[in-house]
Formats: structure tokens, C-alpha cells, sequence
């Protein structure tokens, strides 16, 4: 999903296409947590409230609706803006990178197996002259049209192995581009 938006002043104006989280994710996650929690606290309530104990139950129930609540507003503010002098990603977290292209060293632009199925999903490695990766785009998060969009924008060519790949064969050839616990094999 994007959105284009005006910036700049006077004459000068560019416009900025804001790419989002595929939004499915949103009401999966939402769904997931009330299907987990609900039955969990409806039990809690009911065994503690003849006690007079529900006090630690509503306390424990306020932190999963804050913790939820910051969670909604990460996914919300999560964007990878595509800016006329590069690209800009805030992730969930709240961090914020800014990748011009003259700091690209190169794009891949992998299909990874998904799990143990014959489902493939791209992932797209954004790595600075370095080799650390400076953006990283997986496709359970983003779309196939956004990773190119952002590809584009950097105008970099882009490595685009033939094979899919699986997570095992990208963590033996290239275990840079990869988180910490994902180079770890049982922590997959």
C-alpha cells in the first residue's frame, strides 16, 4: 500500500510515495491476540473475582492492552518513504534510516522458500559499499511492487539469483545480510 505526499517549499516541489506494511498483518495480529487472551483472562476473572484477587488480573490485563496498543502504533508507523534524494525507512521500532544511493553498494533480490512449503517469498537486501545491510525488506512484511519501487529508486542494479533459495542456503552463502538469531539454525 502507498500514499503519495507533497513536500518541499515555494516552487520546488516533490513528491514523496509512502510505502506501508502489507495491512493484512494488522488484523491477523489483533486477531491472534484476542483469540490468546480473552478465553485466558475470561477464566482468570471468573476464578478471582469470588476471592476478591481480580485487582492482579486487571493489572495484568491493562499491560497486554498498553503493550497491544504500542504494538498497533509501531505497525502503524512503520513506513519506507521513496524520497526524491533517496529512500527513507522507519521501522517498527522507531528507527529511522536514510539511504541515499550514492551510499548503495548493491541490491539482491532473493525468493526464499517460506518455511517448509513450496511457497516462495522475496526478500530484498539493501547493503552499503561495506557490505552491512542498510535496508531489508522481507515479503511477509512488504510487497513484491514496493521492493521494486524502492529498488528503482535508488537506481543500483539489482543481483536477482535464478534459484530460490532456502533460508539454509542464504544463511551459507551470505550470513551478513542476516539477523543474529536467523544465523543461528535453531533459532529460526
Amino acid at each position: 500500500m502507498s500514499r503519495q505526499q507533497q513536500s518541499g517549499v515555494g516552487t520546488d516541489v516533490a513528491v514523496d510515495t509512502v510505502l506501508r506494511p502489507h495491512r493484512d498483518l494488522f488484523t491477523r495480529g489483533l486477531t491472534a491476540i484476542f483469540a490468546l487472551t480473552t478465553p485466558v483472562f475470561a477464566v482468570l476473572y471468573w476464578l478471582t473475582i469470588p476471592d476478591g484477587d481480580w485487582g492482579y488480573v486487571l493489572l495484568a490485563h491493562v499491560l497486554v492492552v498498553v503493550a497491544t496498543i504500542l504494538g498497533v502504533h509501531a505497525f502503524f508507523s512503520a513506513t519506507i518513504t521513496l524520497r526524491a534524494d533517496g529512500v527513507r525507512e522507519r521501522g517498527f521500532f522507531g528507527e529511522v534510516r536514510f539511504v541515499r544511493p550514492a551510499d548503495v553498494g548493491s541490491i539482491l533480490l532473493v525468493r526464499l522458500y517460506d518455511g517448509s512449503t513450496l511457497d516462495t517469498l522475496p526478500q530484498l537486501f539493501i547493503t552499503g559499499h561495506d557490505g552491512r545491510v542498510l535496508i531489508r525488506m522481507r515479503g511477509q512484511f512488504w510487497s513484491s511492487e514496493d521492493m521494486e519501487r524502492v529498488a528503482d529508486q535508488l537506481d543500483v542494479p539489482v543481483t536477482r539469483p535464478e534459484d530460490f533459495m532456502t533460508m539454509t542456503q542464504l544463511r551459507r552463502r551470505s550470513p551478513e545480510l542476516l539477523y543474529w538469531f536467523e544465523r543461528m539454525p535453531r533459532f529460526r
